[in-house]
């Protein structure tokens, strides 16, 4: 969030992410919200809500009585989400490293479903967070797994390794910042919380052909994905990386696998 180039997003970009996030982002946010164990009456907090699909799916389990609000950095994602906005759902532009502006203790539920690794600095935004939390209040992420890194992103490492892409070096803040299911207790325990579960679980899926797969990546990356690439070599970079996904191609198209961490943890009770 704070830090990465938030420039390169686009309407169609955002509206991609809302169609392709469908399969992906949501169908695993949805068990994330499932584990956390949200129900009627609750007050929830969607850090990176992006379009407002999962969002949308957790006002519904918190009722009337609950209170949904969703909070992104990119304002073309956040036009989108409002179109879903309700009595008890609404969204804001903001990020991260900006909720000082909300009260202590006012949230039952906090997640971040596929957000995390977009943190640079993460110690500040966890600590924020607990403070959001009201005693015994939930936290819940998922995001990639540093130890076992997504295919397309391996092979776009290697891709752009070389030369004429070798000459524009990748910003730091521009590109996922993974952890190790280890580094992620570590965080998590240093903001106060305590963990009831991390699991490096298997994150399988298939693109049609390699175009497909770096759209996802676009959309998903708000354009990060090549973005530091002077426009005149993008195209050129696009198809070095298909050439190198039509490796993996199975009957059911380009198969790109990885490892996703799934945690959860808790605010202490007060005693």
């Amino acid at each position: 969030m704070s830090g990465l180039s938030l420039v390169f997003d686009t309407p169609q970009l955002a509206q991609d992410y809302e169609l392709r996030s469908a399969d992906r982002q949501f169908r695993h946010g949805k068990r994330l919200i499932a584990e956390l164990g949200v129900r009627a009456g609750d007050h929830v907090l969607d850090v990176g809500s992006g379009t407002g699909l999962l969002a949308e799916h957790v006002a519904g389990l918190v009722g009337l009585t609950g209170k949904v609000l969703g909070i992104d950095p990119l304002p073309l994602r956040v036009e989108i989400a409002q179109q879903k906005a309700k009595a008890n759902l609404s969204f804001q532009v903001g990020n991260a490293y900006a909720l000082d502006g909300l009260p202590s203790g006012s949230f039952d539920v906090v997640y971040l479903n596929a957000v995390f690794h977009w943190l640079p600095e993460k110690t500040e935004p966890l600590r924020q967070i607990h403070r959001l939390l009201k005693p015994g209040g939930r936290i819940g992420l998922t995001t990639g797994a540093k130890d076992h890194p997504n295919r397309l992103q391996a092979i776009k490492r290697e891709v752009l390794s070389r030369e004429p892409y070798a000459s524009y070096p990748e910003s730091r803040d521009g590109t996922p910042h993974w952890v190790t299911a280890v580094e992620l207790a570590g965080l998590l325990g240093g903001a106060g919380f305590t963990v009831q579960k991390i699991e490096a679980q298997e994150n399988v899926h298939h693109q049609p052909d390699g175009r497909a797969a770096i759209a996802f990546s676009q959309a998903s990356s708000f354009g990060n994905f090549l973005g530091h690439l002077p426009e005149s070599l993008r195209s050129q970079a696009i198809e070095d990386i298909q050439r190198e996904l039509e490796a993996f191609r199975t009957p059911e198209g380009i198969r790109l696998e990885g490892k996703r961490l799934f945690a959860i943890a808790h605010k202490p009770a007060s005693h």
